[in-house]
């Protein structure tokens, strides 16, 4: 490959950060970009910090010289302002990956698609969002198609609602139980049997790194989906903490329906919830990924058992003690 130089958008988020350090761990030079701070560049943990933001083209160019890739995992906190946003930042990542020749990876959503898709997505399935977030979606990677046709190439991943020691904003870490105190509590968003799709951070991540080692051998335009946790039927993510709390010692955590209608009271004063409402289609529809092609590609996909996960995030989000366990052959017939 000879250029092993990245530049991470995005590497104080959830997704961005896991890449950033497995990139990191894989022998690759990693840039990041973050606003703020007293440094013009700063180095942690093997990666380069490099202060900018994300919505200032000249930062991003700047940022990117000499990068083989760029990881755009950026987007506005707190769901605000997308519609001004979101497009400018995409704009600024493409202009720095053509004067490059640079790989962009993208983590792709599920807002793109509409129930015409459902059930099972495949990387061609007719992308016809039904909300605002996910009409903006399918713009930025019809940007990103027309880009790769004119001096980068691109992949997208996508995958379920993340979830993992470090998510960041992310239905597991802030609907199903609460950051930084013992799960008492543990609410089911999604319709009674109806199932849901859940990613692993670093198991996305380790996706996103093997696709990039092998960026030479995929087309301009490649897009992936991956299978993640299928919870089958909506109960399994909180059976696996439910198992995982009381292994560990805690008190039998009592299961409950997420109220949504404290949502509608709430939207008013919380824009985030209003988002989050958007989206409750997602959890009221059966939706399934197929990762054939992911898997004709990689050989397999990374996959972490289902409590071995659920453990380290729980860990990570400080709900229980640390000292994970990892064996994965002892959560082999508990793994979804």
């Amino acid at each position: 490959m000879g250029n092993n130089t990245a530049l991470v958008l995005g590497a104080t988020g959830g997704i961005g950060g896991e890449v950033a350090r497995q990139l990191v761990d894989a022998g690759w030079t990693v840039r990041a970009l973050r606003r703020g701070g007293t440094q013009a560049t700063e180095r942690k943990d093997g990666i380069t910090w490099v202060r900018g933001d994300a919505m200032a083209r000249a930062d991003v160019l700047a940022a990117a010289q000499g990068c083989a890739v760029i990881m755009h995992a950026v987007n506005p906190p707190g769901y605000r302002r997308w519609a001004e946003l979101v497009l400018p930042m995409v704009d600024n990542t493409i202009a720095a990956a053509q004067a490059q020749g640079a790989t962009i990876v993208l983590p792709g959503t599920v807002y793109n698609y509409g129930p015409s898709a459902f059930p099972v997505l495949r990387e061609d399935s007719p992308q016809e969002p039904v909300t605002r977030k996910g009409a903006i979606r399918v713009q930025m990677e019809q940007r990103l198609r027309q880009a790769s046709s004119q001096g980068c190439k691109v992949i997208v991943v996508r995958a379920g609602d993340f979830f993992g020691p470090r998510p960041g904003n992310s239905w597991f870490s802030q609907g199903l139980v609460k950051p930084g105190q013992p799960v008492k509590a543990i609410s089911l968003p999604g319709a009674p049997g109806v199932g849901h799709q859940w990613a692993y951070l670093p198991d996305v991540a380790r996706t996103m790194v093997e696709l990039v080692q092998r960026r030479d051998t995929l087309g301009p335009f490649a897009a992936f989906h991956m299978a993640g946790h299928r919870d089958a039927d909506g109960t399994q993510m909180a059976a696996a903490i439910h198992r995982v709390v009381t292994r560990r010692g805690g008190a039998r955590p009592k299961v409950s329906a997420f109220p949504w209608w404290l949502t509608a009271l709430a939207v008013p004063f919380v824009p985030t919830l209003r988002e989050l409402r958007e989206m409750r289609y997602l959890w009221t529809t059966r939706v399934e990924m197929s990762n054939a092609k992911l898997v004709a590609t990689l050989g397999q996909e990374p996959h972490t058992p289902l409590d071995e996960a659920v453990e380290a995030a729980l860990v990570g989000m400080g709900c229980i003690g640390g000292g994970v366990e990892s064996s994965s052959s002892r959560f082999a017939d508990s793994c979804g």
